[in-house]
């Protein structure tokens, strides 16, 4: 799915959280790209906009396009291959909030089903019990309304749309998601309801476990 008319936000230009002589904490907006795109109006993307500002830094992990909230980047070579390892051995801690569809009659649960990307239909992905990659996410409900559960997800594993499609799979897909849910619960919001509300992680130089948290803006 091409990206359609991509007319990033510019308030804030760039959000800083956290920021020293190794990290770089930001919060990303929905509607910016992590790192840019192959065509040239793609270009804008929190990385281009960071390295405005920060030269040095670089990408660790991402968030998709449609998705708000905290991304850790790194400023120096030696705090990159730090925060990398923790992200590959999954020492990170992440949280997000979401409101899906409908009401979630558990009040918590996990979901663990392989993930491998759809390719026709790229870049959406969906579960395959033989080629797919282990995908295991946790869930609990914060709040019910009529028609739609207020939830917090805890991804143990970090595929591409893991939440987006764990969620479509219990029957809930994120309002306002416009790859995966149908018609009804895509109306409901005007972005993607997914935040990444939490992060946690060891400072490259210290050891020191730091934890930041980003409002939800939904």
């Amino acid at each position: 799915m091409a990206i359609i008319n991509y007319n990033p936000p510019t308030r804030p230009y760039l959000d800083i959280v956290a920021q020293d002589n190794d990290i770089l904490v930001l919060n990303k907006p929905s509607g910016l790209l992590s790192v840019p795109g192959k065509a040239k109006e793609h270009a804008d993307c929190l990385q281009s906009r960071a390295q405005r500002v920060f030269p040095t830094a670089t990408v660790v992990h991402r968030l998709d396009m449609a998705t708000s909230g905290l991304m850790v980047m790194a400023l120096n070579k030696a705090a990159h291959r730090h925060i990398s390892k923790q992200f590959e051995l999954r020492e990170t801690a992440k949280t997000y909030q979401a409101i899906v569809f409908d009401t979630v009659q558990q009040d918590k649960g996990e979901v663990n089903l392989p993930l491998i990307c759809d390719w026709p239909n790229r870049p959406k992905q969906m579960i395959d019990h033989e080629r797919g990659k282990k995908a295991l996410t946790l869930w609990r409900v914060i709040e019910r309304t009529n028609n739609t559960t207020r939830m917090e997800l805890k991804p143990i594993t970090g595929r591409s749309h893991q939440l987006r499609v764990h969620m479509l799979s219990m029957q809930h897909p994120i309002i306002g998601d416009r790859l995966y849910a149908h018609k009804q619960a895509l109306d409901m919001a005007n972005r993607l309801n997914l935040h990444a509300m939490f992060l946690s992680f060891r400072h490259p130089a210290t050891e020191q476990t730091l934890s930041f948290e980003s409002p939800v803006p939904f």
